[in-house]
């Protein structure tokens, strides 16, 4: 089977596109990648992105347009993909995370757009979406899902591993031997330096870290940062531009009572989150980090991730397991899919406290004819090459 998935994270910078063949043999599910894409928005859709998001107030009208731009958007993503799997059977298009409520601690609803009826009309196969609904309505967090895909890949034999994306927001997942499977929300990859990079250097991101490597870290400002409730908080947990934006960090830095150098931000913000990665990954006492998401691009960060880590846990990348970083996540979202075509679950209780596991998504138009017992769920993926 075929499937075509796409991502859109929390760095509203593009769409990653991925398309993979699966086929079952016994309890193992191999993926192959077909191959995979990077289609950035263009600078007026980023705008009309980060114009919505919160702390910004909106118009519906303003929600309706973006709606559509972004199905467009993932329209064209969607066809690419068909292209590259040479036809494909399905698409999961999870949409544009533009809010994620979360009260006292538990998800009460999230929102993704990109008007899916446009995608399905332009790929003319079944698409997915809505992957986190299903899962919030079974009380869970509704995030992180990239875990499923965690779960069946990475081998704990040989002690506590972890998977690490850093995407706007880091998540993290564990799996160790004879306990569930762990993942959450850790705190901020690459959102708040995003933010420092575009209202100091006027750009997208700090490119390759090089402004960061050139800074200093502000002690104080640092201890100010790490003093984040939502870090001490227990898993299940899962967080987003909701918290972590543009005016989180002006407020910080307004506290700091003295300018800071903008270098000095970036390289304070670099530090941010490689320190609160660490001190997750150490709780767990993980003897592996295998990372992805567009902060693996950073040398900078990468650097510092494996200074901490080091002696205890070795930091590598998703490309050595044969799963390119910078599309683990649109591969993750295609096995969603195979799951959810199957009658299968796609999001772990243990990871996000659901009190029970959710079959995940809503397709355009109807999905497969189910039958009355669905597959014996796969025990591992494996990726063929």
């Amino acid at each position: 089977m075929k499937i075509v998935g796409l991502m859109s994270g929390t760095s509203y910078d593009g769409v990653d596109v991925a398309a993979a063949e699966f086929e079952v043999e016994g309890d193992t599910l191999w993926l192959r990648p077909l191959g995979h894409r990077e289609l950035d928005y263009d600078d007026e859709l980023r705008a009309e992105i980060g114009a919505l998001l919160p702390p910004a107030g909106t118009t519906i009208e303003a929600v309706c347009r973006l709606d559509n731009r972004l199905g467009d958007a993932f329209a064209e993503a969607a066809a690419v993909g068909v292209e590259l799997a040479g036809g494909a059977d399905a698409v999961v298009s999870p949409g544009q995370t533009v809010f994620h409520w979360v009260a006292d601690g538990r998800a009460r609803g999230t929102l993704q757009l990109g008007a899916v009826a446009r995608v399905a009309a332009r790929v003319g196969v079944p698409v997915l979406s809505d992957l986190r609904s299903a899962d919030i309505a079974a009380g869970g967090q509704g995030a992180p899902l990239v875990p499923a895909f965690d779960a069946l890949l990475l081998d704990p034999a040989a002690g506590p591993r972890a998977a690490l994306n850093l995407g706007g927001i880091a998540n993290l997942t564990v799996v160790a031997p004879g306990a569930p499977v762990l993942g959450y929300d850790v705190g901020p990859a690459n959102a708040l330096l995003d933010a420092a990079a575009r209202r100091f250097l006027d750009r997208p991101c700090d490119f390759d870290g090089a402004r960061a490597a050139a800074g200093r870290v502000h002690q104080g400002l640092l201890a100010a940062l790490l003093a984040e409730p939502y870090y001490a908080a227990p898993p299940p947990k899962s967080t987003g531009k909701e918290l972590f934006h543009a005016g989180y960090l002006d407020r910080h830095l307004a506290a700091v009572g003295e300018p800071v150098p903008a270098d000095d931000v970036l390289a304070t913000l670099t530090e941010l989150t490689a320190r609160v990665v660490a001190a997750e990954c150490d709780r767990h006492q993980v003897v592996e980090v295998v990372a992805a998401g567009g902060g693996v691009r950073n040398p900078t960060l990468r650097r510092r991730l494996a200074a901490l880590g080091a002696g205890r846990w070795r930091l590598r990348g998703t490309d050595e397991l044969g799963v390119p970083a910078q599309a683990k996540e649109a591969y993750a979202f295609a096995l969603l899919g195979w799951l959810s075509w199957h009658g299968l679950p796609g999001a772990l209780p243990s990871v996000t406290g659901a009190t029970r596991a959710a079959v995940l998504g809503s397709w355009t138009p109807a999905g497969p004819a189910r039958d009355a017992v669905p597959p014996t769920p796969p025990r591992r993926l494996r990726i063929r090459s």
